[in-house]
């Protein structure tokens, strides 16, 4: 784990705050992509699961369209439909 993430967490692996830094957002957002399974489908009920345990500030929706926003997940346009690119 990078230090730029570190400082990021809490003693319990969760992310702290949403940060400022485009470094920082990069850390956070490859940390969150990283608990998601490649190629598996979720719903947008399973990534709210996923992401609700691993922050501190109480922002699902915000975390969910940042890792959409930097293609970092990708989602069906009716929204019924989340993964993330096995190539990726």
């Amino acid at each position: 784990m990078s230090d730029v993430l570190a400082s990021l967490l809490d003693n319990d692996g969760k992310i702290k705050r949403w940060p400022k830094k485009p470094e920082e957002r990069a850390a956070v957002l490859g940390y969150l992509v990283g608990k998601f399974e490649k190629g598996k489908d979720y719903t947008e009920k399973d990534v709210n699961a996923i992401i609700a345990g691993l922050h501190a500030f109480s922002d699902i929706t915000m975390l969910r369209r940042e890792l959409i926003s930097a293609k970092l997940m990708n989602r069906t346009p009716d929204c019924k439909r989340y993964w993330i690119d096995p190539e990726a």
